[in-house]
Order: structure tokens, then sequence, then C-alpha cells
């Protein structure tokens, strides 16, 4: 059994209604700095934020939570658009992850914080920027890293293949069946799919190691975690990166990685017209996760980052 990369000490579990969220803290002591909140991708948790958080803590609180339906936290039956709801199901969605981060805050008495999310967590990181904006409570900054481009959305669809959108309608039919999405999640949740992802995700083989591979797959075996993935995968129409970005007054920095096998560079790029976006870096030889797979590179960054705004 590959062990935690937190202290047993440092967990902790916190009620959001009638659900358990589990999260992490460090750096507590430097109250008087801006607070920062690192949000997951999909599919991964509070954990993949084990090379980072402890550096980042030596100058500011920082703070890793497991989003609803993932790691620690837990994981409501799922209720799609057009399904009747019942007691206890959730919809998952960008809104309600920011939700949860919004009520976090609060929990935390957080009045100052910056928000850094990898993949899906970008997009949540958005989200509950443009809530606290609309409640006249801005975050100080959001760092994105490798942000999700959600091209399946069906506001995207026109830029897909003819074939794909031809086949949209059977696709959104077969994927809000339940027993084809289990099987479908029960398929993927092996060790050895994980680390063939992984090979993928990290191009350069950083920091893929074994305890990786298990803290990924260790949530995914709960009962109930094939919830959140029909959940997700049935996000047709939710937020989209760049209309938040549109919208946002909050200052947007990007980090990429220049080898990320899913969401091009070429996309963020064009993130770059947004007066919200003040910059993007990227970075060469890394994928989808470098602050997981090059944190000797990535930790300086957002520790620069963090710093121009949060004394």
């Amino acid at each position: 059994m590959v062990s935690s990369p937190y202290p047993s000490d440092r967990l902790r579990t916190w009620t959001w209604g009638d659900q358990r969220i589990g999260w992490i803290a460090g750096g507590e002591e430097h109250r008087d700095r801006s607070a920062v909140v690192l949000l997951h991708g999909f599919g991964a948790c509070k954990e993949h934020w084990r090379h980072n958080l402890p550096v980042l803590a030596r100058r500011r609180p920082t703070y890793a939570l497991d989003l609803l339906g993932f790691g620690a936290s837990s994981k409501p039956r799922a209720t799609l658009i057009g399904e009747e709801s019942s007691p206890g199901s959730v919809h998952y969605s960008m809104d309600l992850w920011a939700d949860q981060v919004v009520a976090f805050l609060d929990h935390e008495e957080l009045t100052s914080v910056q928000l850094v999310g990898n993949s899906i967590g970008g997009v949540v990181a958005l989200t509950c920027a443009r809530k606290l904006e609309r409640l006249g409570r801005p975050a100080k900054q959001v760092v994105l890293i490798d942000c999700a481009q959600r091209t399946l959305d069906d506001k995207r669809l026109a830029e897909l293949p003819a074939l794909q959108r031809w086949s949209r309608p059977l696709i959104k039919t077969l994927v809000r069946q339940r027993w084809i999405t289990d099987t479908l999640f029960r398929q993927l949740a092996t060790a050895s799919v994980i680390r063939r992802v992984l090979k993928k995700a990290y191009p350069s083989g950083g920091h893929l190691d074994d305890q990786l591979v298990e803290m990924l797959l260790k949530p995914a075996q709960d009962p109930q975690a094939p919830e959140a993935f029909r959940g997700f995968i049935n996000l047709f129409n939710d937020n989209l990166a760049p209309d938040l970005l549109a919208e946002l007054k909050t200052p947007v920095r990007l980090i990429w990685g220049a080898a990320d096998p899913w969401e091009p560079v070429a996309e963020a790029q064009r993130w770059r017209r947004f007066e919200a976006v003040k910059d993007l870096t990227v970075v060469e030889g890394l994928g989808h996760c470098p602050h997981d797979e090059g944190p000797e590179r990535i930790n300086p960054l957002l520790d620069t980052f963090l710093a121009e705004v949060g004394a």
C-alpha cells in the first residue's frame, strides 16, 4: 500500500450540507497573507498537489480540496437534467463545485483568496471567481494550469468533425444509461489503465510513480465513484473558460505544458485577448499536469505569481 503524501494529522474533513468534503491545509501561521486554494482536475484529488502544497505553504495559507465526487469527499448519486432527483442526489456541474469552494471559504473565514486550478479545476476556479465577483468579494487572482477547454460541450459542436456531430445524439443517449457508465468506469478504474493514461498526460515521465497511481486508484474503488463519472460525462452544456474570461475582472494568469496532449496551447494563446488574462507562461516538455510532472519548474512560477498579489 502506498502511503499518503500528506501527514495523517493534517488530513481533515468538513461537512457541507449532507456531504463530507476532504481537504488539507498548510501555512496557517501566515494568516496575514492571501490564502491559496488548489483545485484538482477530473479524476484527481487533493493529493495531486503533493509536490506543490508543502512548498507554497511556506509563505501563505494553502488549502487543497477534494471536489464533491472525488478523493475523500462524498460521492452522491448523480441526477441528470430531465431526471427526477432522489434524496441526497446532486447535479454535478461547474456551478455545484464552485458553490462548494465558496462555502469552504466561508467556513474557513477566508476573505482574501487566490484560486489555482488544473484542468477541470481551472473551469471551477473561473466559475468560483465569477460567483465571488457577483457577491462583491472578488478573488485576488486566478491561476489556470492547463485549463480544460471542454471541446465536447454542445456550444463547441460546430468545431467537431462531421461524423462526431452526426453521432452526438446517439452518444448523449448512451451515456445517460447508468449501466453503461458504471461498466465503462469499472473498465477504466484499474491500475494498468490509469498508468497508461498518465504516460500520455506526463510525456516526460517525471514523478509518474506508484504513489501517483495509487492515490488516483483508491478513490475510484469507492462503490459510489461511478456516479461522479456519470454526472461529468453528461455535462454537454456547462461553463466554458472563454465565456467566463470574457466576464471576469479578476486577474487571470495561465501556465501551460507545451506537450499537453489534450488541451492545445494554441487555444490558450487565443485566450490572451481577454482583458482579465494578464499573461501566459508555456513550459516546454511538460504535459497536462505540469504542476505534478515538473514541480521543480512550476513551483517557482506559482510562488512568484502568488507573492505578487498575496502580500
